[in-house]
């Protein structure tokens, strides 16, 4: 498909720079055939069912984006690397910016100079470069120790969208995580999770929601636009995950109940149809997925999706059109937009009902 098929207008204002408070106040657009609803997230439990499930990935961000220097004699390069997906007790790979001014076999001194890795510096080397900027970082530190160390000197990689707008603080370490985030690993938020209290998982659980876990590391490769004029030329980045066989179990039964799989952001969603079968039936699964999910796409293991709103032309407004149809979504997207919803990770939400026709 053409990949301006999936363009629209967003007004810079209504980009949001800081979430909800209290989160469950967020506003939530719910589309269920062509009727649109203008609620609050708070009020989720109302549109669910007795048996139905909410699948979270609980996965939790790093501070993943790291400043550093490259050294070539006397010329001395700012670099920033953004961590997306660890292959290695001491290897990343990340997407530097400028790459261009670092080569294969290079340096990368990151933190202060003068002090010791654990209070301040950490140095990697450039083993591999790829497309995008992308590349692969070998540490000189490994496992706990490495971790520790980005910990210690990282920032959190807030989104292009607001990063561009604003510095990032320490309000940021708090509001980008969700309230059960557990897995570290993700280098950005599952950002419809964001919204979730445990007063509203109190309602969720007095009203016999079923909640269950997966985990998918969400990639920087999430942010990246689709430069590619056709859909099918346009390439997806690996992300790691796990859906463990007693959630597997669990899923199963549910739909066996009758109940329906409410997945809690797109990430859950990949997640949990990169696990099921054509049948629907969802197996234990750990791995890496690059699932790019596009119109036509018949969907396996999904019924509802809760989601954010997504950038003009990005693969995850790909992903929603193919959940509720093309035309519904730009309608929606029109209507959001209207009606002054907040758009992207700090943003407000939509409650989707799959569209099989």
């Amino acid at each position: 498909m053409r990949v301006d098929l999936f363009d629209f207008d967003l007004p810079e204002e209504r980009i949001a720079l800081r979430p909800a408070n209290p989160r469950d106040s967020a506003r939530l657009l719910v589309v269920d055939g062509d009727r649109f609803e203008d609620r609050h997230v708070r009020d989720l439990p109302e549109f669910l069912r007795f048996g139905d499930a909410l699948v979270f990935n609980d996965t939790k961000v790093i501070p993943a984006r790291l400043s550093g220097k490259r050294t070539r004699g006397e010329a001395v390069a700012t670099i920033e690397a953004t961590l997306h997906m660890r292959v290695g007790p001491d290897r990343w790979k990340a997407f530097l910016k400028p790459a261009k001014r670092v080569n294969v076999g290079e340096r990368i001194q990151f933190g202060h100079e003068g002090r010791v890795c654990l209070l301040g510096t950490l140095s990697a080397t450039v083993a591999e470069k790829g497309d995008g900027g992308e590349a692969l970082l070998v540490f000189d530190f490994h496992g706990p120790i490495l971790d520790e160390a980005i910990a210690s000197l990282g920032h959190i990689p807030l989104p292009p969208y607001i990063a561009s707008k604003r510095e990032e603080d320490d309000q940021d370490r708090v509001d980008y995580q969700t309230i059960y985030a557990k897995e570290e690993g993700a280098v950005a938020a599952p950002t419809a999770g964001l919204h979730f209290t445990p007063e509203l998982f109190e309602r969720l659980d007095a009203a016999g929601i079923e909640r269950h876990f997966v985990t998918l590391h969400v990639g920087a490769g999430t942010f990246l636009p689709v430069k590619a004029d056709e859909t099918s030329e346009h390439k997806m980045h690996s992300e790691i995950g796990v859906v463990t066989a007693e959630t597997a179990e669990a899923l199963n039964n549910v739909r066996k109940r009758g109940g329906r799989i409410v997945s809690v952001g797109t990430t859950s969603l990949r997640l949990l149809e990169s696990a099921a079968a054509e049948t629907g039936e969802i197996a234990a699964w750990s791995g890496a997925t690059d699932i790019f999910i596009t119109p036509g796409y018949k969907f396996r293991a999904v019924d509802v999706l809760m989601t954010n709103f997504h950038l003009p032309r990005s693969t995850l407004f790909m992903l929603v059109s193919a959940f509720c149809g093309l035309e519904r979504m730009r309608a929606a997207y029109e209507h959001a937009i209207r009606n002054e919803y907040r758009f992207y990770s700090y943003g407000d939400a939509s409650l989707l009902f799959r569209n099989d026709q």
